[in-house]
């Protein structure tokens, strides 16, 4: 299919980068392409080890996806909230409260951890395994097969290099994550698209300008595609948040509960928030691409003890093998307690948590 044969979606118009002098994090670049020849992946698989160890971000580029591909995504991704009406949108609500899944609409209707506002963000997922039993809104309907098509290449092009390079830089081989990731099979594994809007000065007053608490994510990898407006942060090694800087068609890159859960600890999940954003972006949306992977619903979220490396180093566990969740128990968990769950005070200063399936969650102000 050609340009002229695709159906037609008006072009979002992203904010300029930022002109601000924010401090950025330092995150290492891992070039793909080079995963092609057995040197480049014996390469990589050290590089990966170190930016997951010393940063747990890592940058992803020459992916194989054209600059035109990713601002037709975007566009897309707009058309998903732009060209669908609030009333339709009900119509195809995510049933992440009733059972934990999250294909299908999230509102600005959840109440961000604070208590204190609403979340002003939507969310439209889709997810291949789920695609039998879910339906979509008129105006999402023509966009689909290029929806699954990019679905289907950030699961087999972009994510299964990652994870052969994560599974060799741990001493196993190289398919040994790619077999606990199908692409077909029953999992929760989606691309996302999500828009942030404007808060209120009172808004920004009540939650101290933070749009999403610093947190880690539940799933195993999860994909940006990176977007031009300011406003995610990491918590480096030394507890301070920096900034993540905009690469134009780059891939923003970190690790999930669930690898930490399957790797001992040696490659734990990184805390990130999202703030507000700079002075000259803070009228802006902010529009995000996501492909957010998970191990298949069967997996038991144990550490893979084969590993000479962890055999080495020492494994971590959360909790007992014989207490642990499944894949599917422990993102159905999570999911639901997303803005009901009562948070104490934790040990740490600003820092909550809540117990999940035995496991303590921080959540991080």
């Amino acid at each position: 299919m050609t340009s002229l044969d695709l159906p037609y979606v008006p072009h979002y118009v992203a904010a300029p980068p930022t002109e601000e002098p924010l401090e950025y994090a330092e995150i290492p670049t891992i070039d793909i392409s080079r995963a092609d020849t057995e040197e480049g992946r014996a390469e990589l698989a050290i590089e990966v080890r170190e930016a997951l160890h010393n940063h747990g971000f890592f940058y992803v580029v020459n992916h194989g996806y054209s600059q035109a591909q990713t601002t037709r995504m975007f566009d897309i991704a707009d058309a998903a909230f732009s060209a669908v009406s609030d009333s339709e949108k009900r119509l195809y609500l995510s049933r992440r409260q009733e059972d934990g899944s999250m294909p299908g609409y999230t509102l600005r209707e959840y109440t961000d951890t604070y208590g204190k506002v609403h979340d002003q963000l939507q969310q439209y997922a889709l997810c291949e395994s789920h695609e039998n039993k879910r339906q979509h809104p008129e105006a999402v309907r023509p966009l689909l097969p290029e929806i699954k098509e990019f679905n289907k290449y950030n699961h087999l092009n972009v994510l299964y290099p990652i994870l052969r390079l994560i599974a060799r830089s741990i001493e196993l081989p190289e398919d040994t994550l790619v077999n606990i990731h199908g692409f077909d099979v029953a999992n929760d594994s989606s691309v996302r698209f999500i828009k942030y809007f404007p808060r209120t000065e009172e808004e920004e007053t009540k939650t101290s300008n933070v749009w999403l608490k610093g947190h880690t994510d539940f799933g195993g990898i999860s994909i940006l595609w990176s977007q031009p407006v300011s406003a995610l942060q990491i918590k480096t090694r030394e507890g301070e948040w920096r900034w993540v800087r905009h690469l134009e068609n780059a891939l923003v890159v970190n690790t999930g509960d669930a690898l930490g859960f399957l790797t001992g600890g040696y490659y734990k999940a990184t805390v990130h928030r999202v703030i507000q954003p700079p002075k000259d972006q803070r009228t802006c949306t902010r529009l995000g691409v996501f492909f957010f992977a998970m191990p298949d619903d069967d997996v038991k979220l144990v550490p893979m003890a084969e590993s000479p490396v962890l055999q080495r180093e020492g494994l971590h566990r959360r909790y007992d093998d014989v207490e642990a969740s499944t894949m599917e128990q422990w993102r159905r968990a999570r999911t639901k307690a997303y803005g009901h769950s009562e948070l104490k005070n934790g040990k740490e200063k600003g820092v909550e948590e809540e117990v999940i399936n035995g496991v303590v969650v921080k959540h991080y102000n």
